[in-house]
């Protein structure tokens, strides 16, 4: 249930233009969301691809983070969140979708 309410919030909050020009992959324990922010309109699915930024996180956390329940930087330095790939484009993600 907590992957549907992400991919839904996340949807709501990117919307047509995120001005990301990347792509960006969150994995979670449920399953995985893809944000393909490279074309306009912006594309949300819940497809396994290759991103140029890769966010894990568990999706009990990545809803917390949305509802501002779960400060970004503060669950990376406790390890609640990892990135790999381009962390430019996660600390825009993070500022985007974690207020």
């Amino acid at each position: 249930m907590s992957l549907q309410v992400f991919t839904e919030k996340v949807q709501t909050i990117v919307g047509e233009d995120s001005r990301l020009n990347a792509t960006v992959k969150f994995s979670t324990d449920e399953g995985v969301l893809f944000v393909d922010a490279k074309q306009v309109p912006n594309i949300i699915s819940n497809e396994d691809k290759d991103a140029d930024c890769t966010v894990s996180l568990s999706a009990a956390d990545a809803v917390k983070l949305l509802e501002g329940n779960l400060n970004p930087m503060n669950a990376f330095m406790m390890g609640k969140i990892k990135v790999k790939g381009d962390m430019g484009i996660a600390m825009k993600v993070m500022q985007l979708i974690g207020g």
